[in-house]
């Protein structure tokens, strides 16, 4: 016997959450739970505002088709990535087939005074990974303050996120700004320009590695070793099934490239979901 149900949630967000030039105030998603006798199945519904193309509305129109579909024995996953995300996951714990062990260590998203981050960065315990947006200031800010992290904690590394912000000539500016011999803590930095030409050219100037993460849902892009490239940046929420986000992960493992899950601001409830297929 089956059974499904579908909430709706919001949470409201910190004053500082900013996507893509707009303030997020809200998060807005959908969770699902389905049941087939004794078991039970849990999967979120959240498309990120600015990022996902489709809307909260149109993924709750195609996922509540779905359950219908599902109810009466149809188990086809839906198309609309943040749906077959959600749905892929309930049904894989309704099989038990979703990881148990869950991996938390993530590197901690860093903002605000560099003087308090300094201070923070340097009592973490074990290996001094962190995460730093950039692209959100001038280039030359960016690049002063990604100097001052590396040259006062001689032990960290850094991820460094653009979301293709810049121009060629805002990536040279924050480069120039960066002492070479502390680029290579840097550990990638994701997508810093517009074009993935002019980012592959960024690479070859300053000898700084990249991630790519936007390109992974363009429809030419294709898995290949690229000098400079050191990691693939996943947001199973913006990517589909969990098949699909697994067959990426593989895909980068066979070139030797990091493979990173990432959030897309999830609640809990996926956050923790990621961190078991991490």
């Amino acid at each position: 016997m089956r059974s499904a149900q579908v909430y709706r949630w919001q949470i409201p967000m910190d004053a500082g959450v900013v996507l893509r030039d707009r303030r997020l105030k809200t998060r807005d998603g959908l969770y699902v739970c389905l049941r087939e006798g004794e078991r039970e199945g849990w999967g979120e519904i959240s498309p990120l505002p600015g990022f996902s193309q489709e809307t909260w509305e149109e993924a709750q129109s195609v996922l509540l088709a779905w359950v219908n579909n599902w109810l009466a024995g149809d188990c086809e996953l839906p198309q609309m990535p943040s749906v077959a995300f959600g749905v892929s996951c309930a049904l894989a714990e309704l099989a038990d087939t979703l990881p148990q062990a869950a991996n938390y260590r993530a590197a901690p998203l860093c903002n605000g005074d560099p003087d308090d981050l300094i201070l923070k960065l340097a009592d973490m315990p074990g290996e001094k990974v962190a995460k730093v947006k950039v692209g959100l200031y001038e280039a030359v800010r960016d690049g002063m303050v990604v100097n001052l992290l590396l040259e006062a904690i001689p032990d960290l590394h850094l991820r460094l996120d653009a979301n293709r912000a810049w121009t060629p000539l805002k990536g040279q500016q924050f480069a120039k700004y960066v002492n070479p011999d502390y680029r290579h803590r840097i550990a990638f930095l994701e997508e810093p320009c517009k074009t993935r030409d002019d980012s592959r050219a960024f690479v070859r100037e300053t000898g700084i590695a990249i991630a790519w993460d936007e390109s992974l849902r363009e429809p030419d892009f294709a898995f290949v070793a690229e000098e400079g490239v050191r990691a693939v940046v996943i947001k199973p929420t913006l990517t589909g099934s969990l098949e699909k986000v697994r067959e990426q992960v593989q895909a980068a493992h066979a070139l030797g490239l990091t493979a990173v899950i990432s959030s897309s601001i999830e609640s809990s409830l996926g956050l923790t979901q990621l961190a078991r297929i991490a």
